[in-house]
């Protein structure tokens, strides 16, 4: 390929180079869907009942969630118990060849044991599923044949329907690793709404990346105290501009004189209000009245909607009428937000 060139039509229309493998693409999203359809049509007929069996015995239980799998079901489980974890359910994945050598110490009677196999059949599970049963530990399974050995092991078993590899071959697991991910992912969601997990209980979770900054509070990066521009409405409005000019945030809170919020004067109210007189005009003649205001412990993704919405660039953060903050649009921007 000569340099500067690509092997995408540049006007994005396919060409008769590009068909065959966007059919290929078509057969393998239409047989994980078929995978998906099937799964869903089983949580009517058979395997809604486990499902929520498994959810009671997670939610009720005073350990761990213990996920393992071999292979490409290892995979899976490695995502399951991070998405378990990261939405509350405390869950680790256990190798199974590592569980044979020292790691089935890690797991307790307290704890359930989430077992993918798809065949039922995998035989480096043996040893945890001998030790689920030695020491009482729960083991729910997660495989397509309910009579296998992991099966026929379980206290709970989540048998989903056999739907054919999206692989030619049939070999590779593709279809049936989608429908391993997609009940993994129901299985976090149900536990995350049993247990009315909340976006302010994720945040303590995600701390970071763009994630973690969209679940912090106006409360963590407003401006408040001697940084907060608060000005009596009684005042006149050359006060008003010198405090506005030395806090550079834009505008001015206004407070009445018992200290609640009577409004707020912005750049266009000042344009609104240009005369001859406006620096002797009081402030409470400029201010706009009744200005938005948002909680403390407003999450800043959703301040940043409120700003696009309304086409406004500050908040004011208030607390039984009284303001005790504001949150600027460049806020946002330096804490990773907009």
């Amino acid at each position: 390929m000569q340099p500067g060139t690509s092997i995408a039509d540049p006007k994005g229309e396919d060409t008769a180079r590009d068909r065959p493998a966007i059919a290929s693409a078509r057969r393998t999203l239409l047989a994980e869907r078929e995978g998906l359809d099937a799964m869903l049509a089983a949580l009517e007929n058979g395997l809604g009942a486990p499902f929520t069996a498994a959810i009671d015995a997670i939610a009720a239980m005073t350990g761990r969630v213990i996920v393992t799998g071999m292979g490409k079901s290892g995979h899976v489980g490695r995502k399951l118990a991070a998405t378990l974890a990261s939405t509350g359910t405390a869950a680790y994945y256990v190798h199974p060849g590592e569980a044979s050598h020292g790691d089935l110490g890690m797991i307790r009677s307290e704890d359930v044991i989430i077992a993918l196999s798809w065949s039922g059949e995998t035989s480096e599970l043996s040893d945890l599923i001998a030790y689920s049963k030695r020491h009482s530990v729960t083991l729910i399974a997660v495989t397509a044949r309910a009579d296998s050995t992991l099966g026929r092991a379980a206290d709970i078993a989540l048998a989903l329907p056999r739907a054919p590899e999206a692989c030619p071959n049939g070999l590779a697991p593709t279809t049936s690793t989608t429908m391993q991910l997609a009940l993994g992912d129901a299985l976090a969601v149900a536990l995350l709404e049993r247990r009315g997990f909340t976006a302010h209980d994720f945040r303590s979770f995600h701390p970071g990346g763009k994630l973690g900054a969209m679940l912090k509070t106006a409360r963590d990066i407003m401006h408040s105290g001697e940084r907060l521009p608060l000005i009596v409405a009684d005042e006149t409005m050359d006060r008003a501009l010198a405090l506005q000019s030395e806090k550079s945030l834009g505008c001015v809170v206004v407070t009445d004189g018992a200290g609640l919020l009577a409004g707020i004067v912005t750049d266009g109210d000042i344009r609104r209000h240009m005369a001859n007189d406006l620096l002797r005009q009081r402030v409470a003649q400029v201010m706009t009245r009744n200005p938005m205001t948002i909680s403390p412990d407003m999450l800043l993704g959703e301040a940043l909607e409120i700003m696009q919405n309304r086409k406004i660039s500050a908040l004011i953060v208030a607390e039984d009428g009284r303001p005790v903050g504001l949150v600027h649009v460049l806020d946002l921007l330096r804490a990773g937000i907009a």
